[in-house]
């Protein structure tokens, strides 16, 4: 039997079984609170849509808080999670435990009088935060540069596979680099890969390539265009609680003593003070060839540090394979959301991220149910639940540098972010293609629900580097992003829930009303290509 005949029939075997169960009378899967878990005999009689909505309905719920790591809430939302997983049957999959912990530092900065002096051919005064937006992840309560030197290292990019290497020629120790965002395909097609962004063009790899290159700070230069929000979302996102995973051994003192973002106001005035061509500069940055140089141009950076450390866990259950031994699968879906914050234009603090990543959560939970009513795969499947994505997907990190199956044998990585609510369209979207066979996977499940697959390189704001999979494919292990599709099959039923409505919002909660027809589908696609990777012997 082909594949595409085995996922036709296993599709229609779900939707009579759906038929029937919607004759049935539904116990009420709803909870008095939220400590209340789902029970077997709910497992068993209940159909995918219901489960999906009643998981993503209760963790979404006020009572957990959005979720916020290192809060109370962060403990009824693994203990839930861990719930799910037992009740299913899986195994706890960290030595025993459902529970991965690790520590995170949350740093909050500000320079002395918020401010930086600089001085070259002329003197300046950065303001903060209207300049420049600067902290550190370092666990110590003064960061105290003195004098120094500030370079201009174009994008900040070493890329040997394009021919690209800001950092030739030019010493950089103890220095701090200012570098643009992006990479120079935003602004020339024929580089990189043209509007296509490279994760050389993420702020994260600026600052990890200025530490490699043994630079004591690195400011990125804002673009709105280029990187894809405006200035305030710098703003923000660091004028507080700036997350790191912190290394008790080190105290993260190898970290750089300065990261930050730099607005182009504040680039006006450290080239005038350097005396200057600053139009020039960017210009010659973004061609080949390009001479990183310095501005000539020095100052201090005091900055008073509060931080605290604070532990945090991944979840995780696994189910163990009957062949291709130390071999897995593993399936991602992100816990964390953005907690209580400012309230929006009805007085919501509460940002409940029942899209984000709720319906991730739910569908991954689906998918391990569907998994253990199925003979035993062969490879073991891991289903893993990190924390503090939304803070740069530190938990997925940690998974990955303590994996469950090592890395070089870890089939792929099937991540579930924000699949829901969709309504069913004809094709689905997927980001990342082209870098491994497991587009074929997903070409072949999606045929056999009779979907087409669209291989987007659209990814000018760096989409496909902004959740958990990414830390996997930074490891070698093959991962795409699913997205919902172009083409409703209902035109007539359009969503009512896009994205940029509940986007990072207190407004992103549960609604009775979601279309789950799309979300179902996609869940079901990805179940496909887990179950196909799970058995293959390849």
């Amino acid at each position: 039997m082909t594949f595409a005949r085995w996922a036709q029939l296993l599709m229609l075997a779900r939707m009579n079984a759906k038929v029937l169960l919607a004759a049935v009378a539904f116990v009420a899967l709803g909870v008095a609170n939220a400590g209340a878990q789902i029970a077997q005999e709910q497992l068993r009689t209940a159909s995918d849509e219901q489960l999906l909505r009643e998981w993503t309905r209760v963790l979404a719920l006020d009572e957990f808080g959005g979720r916020k790591p290192m809060t109370p809430y962060e403990d009824k939302t693994v203990d839930y999670l861990a719930r799910q997983l037992e009740v299913m049957g899986l195994e706890p999959a960290f030595d025993g435990s459902w529970f991965q912990p690790f520590e995170l530092i949350a740093v909050t900065a500000k320079p002395e009088g918020s401010r930086l002096a600089v001085s070259g051919k002329k003197k300046a005064v950065l303001r903060y935060p209207d300049d420049a937006i600067i902290w550190t992840s370092r666990a110590t309560e003064r960061i105290n540069l003195k004098k120094v030197e500030y370079v201009f290292c174009g994008f900040g990019i070493n890329a040997p596979e394009y021919g690209w290497n800001d950092y030739e020629g030019i010493d950089v120790k103890g220095k701090i680099v200012v570098v643009m965002v992006n990479d120079p395909g935003f602004y020339d097609g024929r580089l990189f890969r043209g509007r296509n962004m490279t994760y050389y063009g993420r702020w994260t790899y600026k600052f990890e390539e200025a530490q490699r290159q043994g630079a004591a700070g690195c400011l990125v230069l804002h673009h709105t265009e280029a990187a894809s929000y405006g200035w305030h979302v710098c703003v923000n996102g660091h004028l507080s609680d700036n997350l790191a995973i912190y290394n008790p051994a080190t105290r993260n003192a190898d970290e750089l003593a300065v990261r930050g973002w730099l607005h182009e106001d504040g680039l006006k005035k450290l080239f005038l003070a350097a005396g200057m061509d600053m139009d020039k500069a960017l210009a010659d940055a973004k061609k080949p060839g390009f001479k990183s140089f310095a501005l000539n141009v020095r100052g201090d950076v005091r900055m008073n540090v509060t931080y605290n450390i604070k532990p945090t866990r991944n979840v995780g259950g696994v189910m163990r394979g009957s062949a291709r031994q130390g071999e897995a699968v593993v399936f991602c879906a992100h816990w964390d959301h953005l907690g209580i914050g400012k309230p929006d234009e009805h007085g919501d603090t509460i940002y409940n991220g029942a899209a984000d990543n709720a319906s991730g959560m739910a569908g991954a939970l689906l998918v391990a149910k569907k998994f253990k009513e199925m003979p035993q795969p062969r490879r073991d499947l891991v289903f893993i639940f990190p924390s503090s994505e939304e803070s740069g997907l530190f938990g997925s990190a940690y998974y990955c540098a303590h994996p469950v199956a090592a890395m070089e044998k870890t089939v792929a990585c099937l991540n579930f972010e924000s699949i829901g609510p969709a309504e069913l369209t004809r094709d689905v979207v997927i980001l990342g293609g082209g870098e491994s066979d497991l587009d074929q996977y997903y070409v072949a499940a999606a045929a056999a629900q009779g979907r087409s697959i669209f291989f987007d390189d659209d990814n000018s704001d760096g989409w496909f580097y902004r959740s958990d999979h990414y830390n996997f494919v930074k490891r070698g292990v093959p991962a795409v992003v699913l997205e919902n599709g172009k083409h409703p099959v209902d035109v007539s039923r359009p969503n009512k829930y896009p994205m940029p409505v509940w986007y990072h919002k207190p407004c992103d909660e549960y609604h009775e009303d979601w279309d789950l027809s799309g979300t179902l589908a996609n869940v079901n696609l990805i179940f496909s290509v887990g179950l196909s990777l799970s058995n293959s012997p390849r």
